[in-house]
């Protein structure tokens, strides 16, 4: 395979003689420099590299040109290369355009003319671009085989997708390579899913404390003891780990499936602070993820908690494995989960069907289907519009009257604009239904009930916090969420210290929450990440006094 192609494309030959320039500066020892000087020419070039299987990683497109704007362009190269970073070249009146492209052509970044020196305003939004693309999973030499309609096979899938691990699937009933490579690994096709790793290694029905020992991940903590222990990998734990070893602190960072939490599967992010094109939730995770490594974190997945004792005045974090480490100080990030749909025929059907999350897998899988999505916050907002560019259908079901009091406005805006999804107000689903995948569903509104076709479901109704593990130590509200600070009391009974409880400190001293488990957290990803980094600062303080 030859090297990744940069396409520059811009009518004006000596600006893109510019670009050529400082692309081949840059990165001609690891890219292919490509450049065409229209759109027109520029998807001729696209069809042509997409049949001899190349890949491209960058587009850097103009956006005034003649017959074919670069948003035009960019919009339609998506049906050829999906994964490629897209960049748009503007003037300075174009910036209307330039944000109108975010919507329509999903541009992750655009660039404003002129761009020198290239050193500080072009290479270092190339260098993040180029760092997080990856190329399509089919070229990896991780497989796994398996069955679609399995739930243990979804579990597998979506354990490698979510931590950002490609691989290839091989679907038993419709590629006929799933069964010459069974046959090669002498495996029954009852044994399913199977997973055959880049040294050939063939791993049949794997838990996956063994899938993540095989795929690289740390599986084991390194000390006993650590100054900070976090529990769970998403923004707020992220956040703690970044700057709790930055500034000094032994730290692990203790996760159960996948760094990123809930945001981790959020298919774009568009209002976080700093990144006007928006981000996925995948990207997030990645630069949060090598951020916190780089600065001597360890992260350990899957690393379940099961349970915590104090032995004054540490606490002792238990993992579900058996295991056991000392933390000086503890915070509580452990997320929540959305609850789970009480329905007949909804638990069968979990996993074949019925999800809870959309990843680029589920999406995949039903790719021209018929796609329903329950919830109204802005979590099911954004797998709609995410799903939408799959599946041929998405209906958006609502409980209650209208989105304005649940979704943010830019969500609504852009559900309201698809073609593809319908919203039905009042309107729940009542059951579940299929012999070895989701078939139909009984939807009912009012006192009505009625039964459609269905593909798939996806669940994003309420929230229940991860805290069952606190049980007997731990101080919490009646639906779970810990108490903090104030909140705690004035003064907090049964607290040993003369002073009173920090902000984000539980009812135990030197053990904070922060994010979604926390009770009267804000719920966006932001705040988690505030609070991550304020759990860390106090940490130091709860240290100091000692």
């Amino acid at each position: 395979m030859s090297r990744p192609v940069l396409l520059a494309v811009d009518d004006d030959g000596p600006v893109l003689a510019a670009v050529e320039r400082d692309l081949r500066d840059r990165y001609a020892e690891r890219y292919q420099v490509v450049a065409a000087s229209s759109g027109d020419q520029a998807l001729d070039v696209l069809r042509r590299l997409r049949l001899r299987d190349e890949n491209v990683a960058l587009l850097l497109v103009d956006q005034r040109m003649p017959g074919m704007t670069g948003t035009e362009f960019l919009a339609a190269s998506r049906e050829l290369y999906p994964d490629a970073r897209r960049v748009l070249l503007t003037a300075y009146a174009d910036t209307d355009a330039a944000i109108r492209a975010i919507n329509d052509a999903e541009v992750q970044h655009y660039l404003l003319k002129p761009w020198d020196p290239p050193e500080e305003r072009l290479y270092p939004v190339l260098d993040d671009l180029l760092e997080t693309w990856r190329r399509p999973a089919p070229s990896a030499n991780l497989r796994v085989i398996g069955d679609r309609w399995s739930a243990s096979t979804h579990e597998l899938r979506e354990f490698l997708a979510r931590n950002l691990v490609p691989y290839r699937w091989l679907e038993l009933e419709s590629d006929p390579q799933a069964r010459l490579l069974l046959d090669a690994a002498r495996t029954d096709a009852g044994a399913l899913p199977v997973m055959v790793t880049d040294d050939g290694e063939v791993l049949v029905r794997p838990d996956l404390h063994t899938v993540a020992e095989r795929i690289g991940l740390q599986v084991r903590a390194e000390r006993s003891a650590y100054d900070l222990v976090v529990a769970g990998a998403g923004p707020a734990g992220l956040a703690a780990g970044v700057y709790g070893a930055s500034e000094g602190l032994s730290t692990l960072v203790l996760e159960c499936n996948a760094p990123g939490g809930q945001a981790g599967t959020t298919s774009r992010i568009e209002n976080y602070l700093g990144f006007p094109v928006g981000l996925s939730g995948a990207d997030l995770t990645l630069r949060a993820r090598e951020q916190a490594i780089r600065f001597g974190a360890e992260i350990l997945v899957p690393a379940e908690v099961a349970g915590l004792r104090r032995e004054d005045p540490y606490t002792v974090v238990r993992l579900t494995d058996g295991t056991e480490v000392s933390a000086s100080t503890l915070l509580i990030a452990s997320g929540v989960n959305y609850r789970t749909l009480d329905v007949p025929g909804a638990a069968e059907l979990t996993g074949v069907g019925v999800y809870y999350g959309a990843g680029r897998a589920e999406g995949v899988d039903h790719a021209g289907g018929r796609v329903f999505v329950v919830g109204g916050g802005n979590s099911a907002g954004q797998a709609a519009l995410f799903l939408s560019q799959f599946a041929a259908d998405v209906t958006l079901l609502v409980r209650s009257g209208d989105l304005v009091s649940t979704m943010s406005k830019y969500l609504i805006d852009r559900i309201e604009a698809a073609e593809t999804i319908t919203v039905e107000y009042r309107t729940e689903v009542a059951g579940a239904m299929g012999s070895r995948r989701l078939e139909r569903l009984r939807l009912r509104t009012g006192t009505d009930e009625r039964e459609v076709p269905a593909d798939a479901l996806f669940v994003f109704v309420g929230q229940a916090p991860r805290t069952s593990w606190l049980d007997g130590v731990v101080r919490r509200d009646d639906r779970g969420f810990v108490l903090t600070g104030n909140d705690l009391g004035l003064p907090p009974p049964d607290w040993p210290l003369a002073v009173p409880p920090l902000p984000l400190e539980t009812s135990v001293p030197g053990v904070f929450a922060a994010g979604d488990v926390r009770h009267g957290s804000v719920k966006r990803i932001a705040s988690a990440v505030g609070e991550g980094a304020m759990a860390v600062r106090f940490a130091h303080e709860r240290l100091a006094g000692r």
